[in-house]
């Protein structure tokens, strides 16, 4: 067992550059952040959790303000990085820093290509996977107070310290079943810039109900998706704070009936319409742009197949779950149901994960011939059997 009363608090940036100091030309860095992101739209990074080779490591990221020594060691291609469900710590750190984590590996991804469940919770790999079992009580607590309490250091440190165990097991694991290379493969995407832009209008066009509205309700449901974003920014709030996502849509529904109408209407608070009622309106008078024309080009089709190409969507995506299963390959890894529906609606092909990497070499090219086919595809019952055909 580890003991986790060894480990150093850093403060100030003068321990931060001791700790760099110390650490320098380390092979491996474990890390992981604690957060606030309740009631925010700009994430709270509170603490930072760094195991090494070296030592064990708090730094206090709300004392600290300038960060660049830890980022220079994140950013180092050199030094391996060792997380468990970090994809949230990476998008904090490009978010906020524009530094992304390079020569990573993350132990839940590892996890789900060695026969584990993804994802899979921490504690329950752990337990798993080289027999330690720890205390999960302070997941929820208020990182921001200071000083730290003993039971939340060691919750933190609880979850650095054994990643070095896990990425020994599951490498050992990954290297008899000749997977590292889709495990390396896996990481690129996360080490990515692309990887986390993020299109100001997703909520908008992805949205149900922007397929189902006409056009001047279109262009003012994404325009209520635009000035809830700024309002969060400058106020930083949740968005959800600014305008729950169910009250905008009552509101681009119902608008066209006029300021009496929205503050009669139950699911609506009156305060809301009054207080809002000018920019909401403006908002919606205002004549559509360009870019707003063409922005709507881009929403996303609506899937209708037919009864046949549901059946052998379903039938190939249980193919696919079984062929994991048989593999040790955690199906939630490979492709969502949804995104299968999408490939065979020819949707995305040049950019669907299916198409390409580990994913492509695992399924084969047979396969994927079947989920590119242009045409459609039909199921059949022959002798005890179900059969899928292309449609002639």
């Amino acid at each position: 067992m580890i003991n986790i009363k060894e480990y150093t608090l850093i403060e100030n940036e003068a321990g931060l550059a001791a700790f760099v100091r110390e650490n320098e030309g380390i092979d491996w860095m474990g890390f992981d952040t604690e957060f606030i992101g309740e009631k925010r739209f700009y994430t709270l990074l509170c603490l930072i959790q760094i195991a090494t080779e070296r030592g064990n490591y708090l730094i206090d990221a709300i004392r600290i303000k300038n960060l660049q020594p830890f980022l220079d060691l994140i950013k180092n291609p050199d030094i391996l990085k060792i997380t468990h469900a970090g994809e949230n710590d990476y998008r904090i750190l490009q978010s906020q820093y524009n530094t992304i984590p390079q020569n990573t590996f993350d132990t839940q991804k590892g996890a789900g290509f060695v026969g584990y469940r993804y994802p899979l919770s921490f504690g329950k790999l752990l337990d798993k996977e080289i027999n330690v079992r720890i205390s999960k009580g302070y997941m929820v607590t208020d990182w921001k107070a200071r000083p730290l309490k003993p039971k939340q250091i060691k919750y933190a440190l609880n979850d650095v310290i054994y990643l070095r165990q896990l990425y020994d097991s599951l490498t050992k694991k990954l290297e008899k079943l000749n997977r590292v290379d889709w495990m390396r493969d896996e990481m690129l995407l996360w080490e990515s810039m692309p990887y986390y832009a993020d299109n100001p209008h997703r909520e908008a066009l992805e949205s149900r109900l922007i397929q189902q509205i006409p056009f001047r309700e279109q262009i003012f449901l994404i325009r209520m998706y635009q000035w809830r974003l700024e309002q969060a920014k400058r106020k930083n709030y949740s968005k959800e704070m600014i305008l729950p996502r169910k009250v905008l849509g009552v509101i681009v529904q119902n608008m066209s009936s006029g300021k009496a109408a929205l503050k009669d209407n139950r699911i609506l608070n009156p305060r809301v319409i009054e207080n809002n009622w000018t920019t909401f309106n403006q908002l919606y008078q205002a004549t559509p742009t360009n870019e707003e024309e063409e922005l709507l080009k881009t929403i996303p089709k609506k899937m209708v197949l037919s009864d046949s190409e549901e059946l052998s969507s379903e039938l190939l995506y249980i193919i696919m779950k079984k062929r994991c299963m048989d593999a040790d390959v955690a199906s939630e890894m490979l492709v969502s149901k949804n995104s299968l529906k999408q490939l065979r609606y020819k949707e995305n092909y040049d950019d669907h994960s299916l198409l390409k990497g580990w994913r492509r070499k695992f399924l084969g090219d047979e396969f994927i011939q079947w989920l590119t086919y242009e045409g459609d595809l039909v199921m059949q019952i022959e002798e005890h059997q179900f059969v899928i055909e292309k449609k002639k």
